[in-house]
Order: structure tokens, then C-alpha cells, then sequence
């Protein structure tokens, strides 16, 4: 473990050197590193990376679901690119002025954010994290450690390669941002236990990996979670709405934690169910129906609604729970906003709900009454993201209710300290 330990050394020492940096410094480093992101060599030096991870993905029979989150595009590049701009015209998180206390015997106290240190970022086959991630700890003055899967590290050590370079370059301390290429459990169990260097875990990906971290960190752990994200067509919902919503939040990106997997039916509205899934069909989702709304879609299709009986099935109670990360979705019938609540909080990952509905008690009661990071009337669940949030890009979307919750932008990478100015003061 010794090159795990001089990671961690590395990244502590870098972290002091980070905080001594100016807006000015951070977002030169930002543009720079934007600008190399997108230059024609390191484009092809990134994607010809990502070409061999696809590859031995293919030959693992990773999912369509995964494999999309694996792809790197010169236009994902670009967007990755943009991100990095997009941070950079942010305002500064740190050193801002929370609270100011004077006391009786003249001290003065201002509550100021301060970065927090030493991030380590455990992800899965995302490699777009490992540019998001590195730009926001570094903007907030914070240095990464990056724990990436195998499935994604070819990719993940060229775009580090490229952003190290940019930051040497700018005379930033590129041990600010360290990957670990070491792709080994133990490697992994034994960053999880670097208090001495690792200030706070933010995992991302599965929900396997997620309780992995949280069941055997020592250091304290920030969790981000999988996404059973539900949508509730309530009675009065507007049925075009409800198609729109549903299949941009099933079928836009099917691997993401944002994407709709669940749908919770009024049984005043299973009609409107019919030209939801129609519409979900085109894409060849499979609808995994209770008793209730199989009964209804098995009818329209008899009728002659165009409904495809090949790619409905009965759904099980675990259909319910479950993160598909494919063209699939659960359907469950409900007799009021009070079940649909009920529901959705017992199966869910508390991360982005909604309800289509035109009645607006029913939507506060729905919006007031999940226990979700985000919830939605009349929109779609994947604007739970840090650049829709206009975060510029996030970290992950924690469901834990302490420090953090939902999208985590550059606030969230910050804690506090109290700089104290006193004239002689003692006690």
C-alpha cells in the first residue's frame, strides 16, 4: 500500500497549496483545463482511451444501460469542456462571510466557508465524473482523490493526464487531482480507511458499491444514491403532459440515476396509461404492470390501440424497488395521493419523484409528503442534475440529510471556521 499512502500525502500537501490560491488562479486553471479537454490531439487521446474500455465492456456483456454511461463522444468531451467554463464564471465559494458575531468583551467572530481538504470520489463507470469532480473540489479550493472502476480507467488515466498537465502548466499543484489505478478490492477497502489524509467519501454508482463504502469507510462518508425514481399520474394529470414527462424521463438516457423507473397510476387515470406506454413502446420498454393496469393495457390492445402485449409483463413485488437502468419501468395502481405517498416512500431511493397532476392541493400534499432530495409537478425527473440546478456540475446527488442534499454543487464542498480578531483579549 505504499503508493496508495503517497497518494494520500501527495494530496494532503497539495490541499494546503490550494488554499492559498485566488479566484483569479483557480479559474485561469479551469479555462485551461477546458481548453486542453478540447483540443483536437487530446480528443482522440481520450477517446481512443475510452475505445478499448467499450471494448472489453463488450466483451463483459455490460448493459446497453452502463455502456451508455461508459461512452465518451467528442461531444460529450465538449460538454465536459463547457462544464469546466461554466464553473469557472461561478462565484467563489470559499472565503465568503456566513455570520458575524461581536461579543461584549470586544472579539469579533466571523463564521467563513473554508474548503473542506482532501475529497476522495469512488465512482464506477462514469469517466465524465472524473473531470466534474476534479473541477468542483478544485474550484472550492479542495484537492481529489479519484477512485475509479476498471471497467472505465483507461479513459479515466488519459483525462487525468490531460487536466495534471493543464494544472502544472498554470502553476497549480497538479497532486491536487490523484487517481488510483490500482483497481483492486483491497486497494479500494484500504482508501476507505485513510482518515489520516481523506477528509470525506463521496461515492458514486450502483447501490451495491454506495453500501459498500457506507458499511466499511472509517472516514466519514457522504452518500449518493441509486435512483428507483418514481412518477405519479394523479387523476386530474394532463394525459399530454404525463407522455412527454414519462418518456423523456424513461427513455432520454436510460443509465443515469435521474431516469424514471417507476410509475405509480391513479386508478381514476389508468386510461391515461394507455398512450404513456404507447409512446414508451417506441423505444421498446418493457412495462412491468400490476394486476390493475395489466388488465387495462391487455384491454387496449384487444381494442386496437396499438399496444404490444410482447412487451408488457406482470410485475413482481421486487419490480417495485428496483433500479433498472434499461428499457424497463414498474407500474403500480394506487387509490389516492395518500397511497401513491405511502408507496413511493417505502420503495424508493429518496432521490427525485414526481406527480403530474392539475390539482394543486394534491401537488403540496405529494411535494410536502415525499421523502425524496427532489420532487417535481409537471416536470420531468431528470433535471436533478447539478447543471440544470445551474451548479455548473455536481459532485453526485446525495440522499443523506446531513450537510448535503440533491445535487451537490461547489456550497456543498465547503465547511466552516471562525476567524476570531481580538485586541489583548483573555479569559
Amino acid at each position: 500500500m505504499t503508493d496508495l499512502l503517497m497518494i494520500g500525502q501527495r494530496a494532503k500537501t497539495a490541499s494546503h497549496k490550494l488554499a492559498g490560491l485566488s479566484s483569479d488562479e483557480k479559474n485561469a486553471v479551469l479555462l485551461k483545463a477546458a481548453e486542453e479537454l478540447e483540443a483536437d490531439d487530446n480528443i482522440q487521446k481520450i477517446l481512443g482511451a475510452n475505445a478499448k474500455d467499450l471494448l472489453n465492456a463488450e466483451q463483459s456483456g455490460m448493459s446497453d444501460g452502463l455502456k451508455d454511461r461508459l461512452r465518451l463522444t467528442k461531444e460529450r468531451l465538449q460538454d465536459m469542456g463547457k462544464a469546466l467554463r461554466d464553473i469557472a464564471k461561478l462565484p467563489d465559494p470559499v472565503g465568503e462571510v456566513l455570520e458575524t458575531i461581536e461579543r461584549p468583551n470586544g472579539l469579533k467572530l466571523l463564521k467563513t466557508s473554508a474548503p473542506i481538504g482532501v475529497i476522495g470520489i469512488i465512482y464506477e463507470a462514469r469517466p465524465n465524473v472524473t473531470s466534474d469532480a476534479w473541477s468542483l473540489c478544485f474550484k472550492s479550493s479542495n484537492a481529489v482523490i479519484l477512485k475509479g472502476g476498471s471497467d472505465a480507467i483507461n479513459s479515466n488515466i488519459a483525462i487525468t493526464e490531460v487536466i495534471r498537465k493543464a494544472m502544472e502548466e498554470s502553476g497549480a499543484d497538479p497532486d491536487g487531482l490523484m487517481l488510483i489505478e490500482a483497481t483492486d478490492h483491497e486497494t479500494t477497502n484500504h482508501f476507505m480507511q485513510m482518515n489520516d489524509y481523506v477528509d470525506v467519501l463521496i461515492p458514486r454508482g450502483s447501490m451495491r458499491l454506495i453500501q459498500a463504502v457506507v458499511k466499511n469507510a472509517s472516514v466519514p462518508v457522504i452518500e449518493t444514491g441509486a435512483g428507483n425514481c418514481h412518477i405519479y399520474i394523479e387523476k386530474t394529470g394532463d394525459s399530454d403532459k404525463a407522455v412527454s414527462i414519462i418518456y423523456n424521463a424513461k427513455t432520454q438516457r436510460i443509465g443515469v440515476c435521474n431516469a424514471c423507473e417507476s410509475l405509480v397510476v391513479d386508478r381514476e387515470a389508468l386510461e391515461k396509461l394507455v398512450p404513456v406506454v404507447k409512446k414508451l413502446q417506441e423505444k421498446d420498454v418493457i412495462t412491468y404492470a400490476d394486476e390493475a393496469s395489466f388488465e387495462v393495457l391487455k384491454k387496449a390492445s384487444e381494442d386496437g390501440s396499438g399496444i404490444r402485449m410482447e412487451l408488457i409483463k406482470e410485475a413482481s413485488p421486487e419490480d417495485f424497488a428496483t433500479e433498472y437502468l434499461d428499457y424497463k419501468i414498474s407500474v403500480k395502481t394506487v387509490d389516492s395521493t395518500e397511497e401513491a405517498i405511502e408507496h413511493i416512500n417505502a420503495n424508493s431511493t429518496h432521490h427525485s419523484e414526481a406527480i403530474i397532476t392539475e390539482d394543486a392541493d394534491k401537488a403540496e400534499k405529494f411535494l410536502n409528503g415525499i421523502d425524496s432530495a427532489c420532487v417535481y409537478w409537471n416536470a420531468s425527473t431528470r433535471f436533478t442534475d447539478g447543471g440544470c440546478f445551474g451548479f455548473g456540475a455536481e459532485i453526485g446527488i446525495s440522499t443523506s440529510k446531513l450537510h448535503a442534499r440533491g445535487p451537490m454543487g461547489l456550497r456543498e464542498l465547503t465547511t466552516y471556521k471562525y476567524k476570531v480578531y481580538g485586541n489583548g483579549q483573555i479569559r
